[in-house]
């Protein structure tokens, strides 16, 4: 997995070039706005719709995993439709603040994340729990599997998810730096993702690693050092439960911001930004009966959705717009 991170991580970028390349051509125009100008109002405005259900879709799968999380973990008895609730609020308040407002929570949040990051796994490593041992053989001959692991699966999850970005690359005060940043920030992301999962499986071991259903989690929960410094799950769970927050909010905020520029609104209007989360709230209820069933929908999503919305579309409308560009066939 961790192997097949980094493999995954070049084919990221290039997804996120495309993404840039749409960007540099249209500066002021969010995915919706050069997909008007691209395909023409007859096919693009209802592809610009179809990403509206596309995000809050995602946002939804999130709002779930971010609930089943707390359930499974603490709130065994606490109802699901309560726990998502109470983070959609959040979510609301948020997008009714504005862009600027969520970038700046996350700045604010980045700094907690990274020092939670390090504590955790100084933790783990001073707990004698890693074994390396557990990452051999590197190879053994399993080149397909990492390949077939690394393209199509990690490639489209979660690099493929970069797509949100059309929607915040045109709100950014120096566009000009916006390739250099996020390749940086895809890299260390990258990085990081890979190194986290290393840590998982030298920690947990095959069998368990691969049958634990949140394995970072699982990991922390065994940390024990001088049988003083126990149940440090609860750095994992919120960490966790931020990221699922900021990852949630731009993608209903990305449904918000076409909604709101297909149809002429305020992205701060409260009469855009409560129903798309009050959708995203039941959807996340309906999307699945059980977490295990909520987990298969989501082979389906990597097989079938992702590669449509994150590498199909966006790379038809490069295409286009680069012939009709070539050929002068702009009026």
């Amino acid at each position: 997995m961790w192997l097949s991170v980094l493999i995954a991580l070049p084919g990221g970028i290039l997804l996120f070039l495309i993404y840039d390349y749409l960007f540099r051509q249209y500066p002021q125009f969010l995915l919706s706005g050069y997909t008007l100008k691209i395909m023409g109002k007859f096919i693009g405005w209802p592809l610009s719709l179809l990403y509206i259900a596309f995000f809050m879709y995602i946002a939804s799968r999130n709002l779930r995993d971010a609930g089943d999380l707390l359930v499974t973990a603490s709130y065994d008895r606490t109802p699901l439709f309560i726990i998502n609730t109470i983070m959609i609020v959040a979510v609301i308040y948020v997008l009714s603040k504005g862009i600027e407002v969520l970038a700046r929570l996350a700045e604010i949040y980045l700094l907690i994340i990274i020092s939670l990051g390090l504590i955790s796994n100084v933790f783990v490593i001073f707990s004698g729990l890693v074994d390396l041992n557990n990452l051999l053989p590197i190879l053994s001959g399993q080149w397909h599997s990492i390949l077939n692991s690394a393209y199509p699966n990690i490639w489209l999850f979660p690099f493929g998810e970069l797509v949100v970005l059309t929607t915040i690359l045109p709100r950014l005060n120096k566009g000009q730096l916006a390739r250099k940043t996020g390749i940086i920030a895809i890299t260390v992301s990258g990085l990081l993702l890979s190194f986290t999962h290393a840590i998982e499986l030298s920690v947990l071991g095959e069998d368990t690693y691969s049958r634990a259903t949140f394995p970072l989690f699982t990991a922390i929960s065994l940390v024990n050092i001088a049988d003083f410094l126990q149940r440090m799950d609860a750095l994992v769970m919120l960490t966790l439960i931020i990221g699922a927050f900021f990852k949630m909010t731009i993608f209903c905020y990305a449904a918000v911001a076409i909604a709101s520029d297909l149809f002429n609104l305020q992205e701060q209007k409260k009469e855009v930004v409560f129903p798309i989360a009050t959708l995203v709230l039941f959807f996340s209820i309906m999307i699945a009966s059980s977490f295990p069933s909520h987990l298969e929908e989501g082979k389906m999503t990597i097989k079938v959705i992702l590669p449509i919305f994150c590498v199909g579309i966006p790379a038809l409308l490069a295409i286009v717009h680069f012939i009709r560009k070539r050929f002068g066939l702009y009026r």
